[in-house]
């Protein structure tokens, strides 16, 4: 029961956006983003995750315990013999890179939308949310044959064609379509270390980096290993600001009483026939995936990068509507006072 995380029920999708075209689900899509967040796409910049920016400022003296030495102006300490640090103004232009999860594990979900549909509506409101003049979003996404580039660029019609492209997107491999070769699709499929060091590699400014991904990839079954792709997120997060959006189903956390079910791994195909009715046996599951799922958050922490978890059975609009607004309240108060709280 380690991998309960990756275990989902082998139970027939709702055709409900299935059944619209693309464009009346980008349409729908757009209209619910811009509609629900409303309130956050207007401001001077302020930004998905509000932070102090590159732009040179002038300089002030350095307060100890609140400053970070990384950021001390050794010219004008040398100068007055004070310790200063280096001010910023917030950037003009903005560059977002975004990887986007599309492995076999997205596809799947038990309430209305599945996580991959989810990951759609994560990118969007990332889109709209950073959009303005000058700013430019890329994106990287991560299929079962290889990982795809979105060029960096700006405008409206550029993020719709993104997101047309995400919604489009073929669906991994069925596990049990006897077709594929016998190495198959998922086994050959890129990681998520792999998008992650394409990031790397085409974010070359100072930006925002956005992960959406259900992080379970490579996962270790030992709690205390770093799972692979952690040390390419510390990378990124040393140069860039990183949100780390999770997307999980409920049905991922815990099992239902149903009675006599089959469970999928959407990497490998395996199943295995499981009776729910066992109450240990969904105790054990739930405790399972909470391990898994608290050994993802603390491999993000490690990393330095903004968590926001989002769920399929959730509004995510209110959760990325309260995610930004806890960001900005962070990004106003003073560095004690946040430290304060924190404690």
């Amino acid at each position: 029961m380690r991998r309960a995380g990756r275990t989902s029920v082998a139970t027939p999708p709702d055709p409900g956006l299935a059944e619209l075209t693309a464009d009346q689900r980008l349409r729908r899509l757009e209209l619910t983003v811009t509609r629900r967040l409303n309130g956050l796409l207007h401001g001077q910049y302020r930004g998905l995750l509000p932070g102090p920016g590159s732009e040179p400022a002038g300089s002030r003296e350095y307060r100890p315990g609140e400053d970070e030495v990384r950021r001390m102006d050794w010219a004008v300490t040398a100068r007055t013999a004070v310790p200063h640090v280096r001010q910023v103004d917030a950037d003009r232009e903005l560059t977002t890179w975004v990887l986007v999860d599309s492995s076999a594990s997205m596809d799947f979900g038990t309430a209305e939308l599945d996580k991959r549909e989810l990951a759609v509506a994560a990118v969007a409101a990332v889109g709209f949310l950073t959009a303005g003049i000058g700013n430019r979003l890329g994106a990287q996404v991560l299929r079962a044959d290889g990982v795809r580039r979105f060029p960096a660029r700006s405008g409206r019609t550029h993020l719709l064609g993104l997101l047309r492209a995400l919604l489009t997107a073929p669906r991994a491999t069925e596990p049990d379509d006897r077709s594929r070769p016998a190495t198959g699709q998922a086994v050959a499929a890129a990681e998520l270390a792999d998008g992650l060091d394409a990031v790397h590699r085409v974010a070359n400014q100072r930006g925002l980096v956005v992960v959406v991904s259900d992080f379970l990839d490579g996962l270790p079954d030992d709690p205390d290993e770093p799972p692979p792709w952690e040390r390419t997120l510390r990378r990124l997060s040393a140069r860039h600001q990183v949100l780390a959006i999770e997307v999980t189903d409920p049905r991922e956390l815990e099992l239902p009483d149903v009675g006599l079910i089959t469970l999928v791994d959407p990497e490998t195909g395996r199943r295995r026939e499981v009776c729910t009715s066992d109450r240990r046996l969904r105790e054990r599951y739930a405790a399972a995936a909470a391990v898994q799922r608290d050994q993802v958050r603390q491999a993000l922490r490690r990393s330095a990068a903004t968590h926001l978890a989002l769920r399929t059975d959730r509004d995510f609009s209110a959760d990325i509507v309260r995610h930004v607004h806890a960001q900005r309240r962070l990004a106003a108060a003073p560095a004690g006072a946040v430290r304060g709280g924190a404690a």
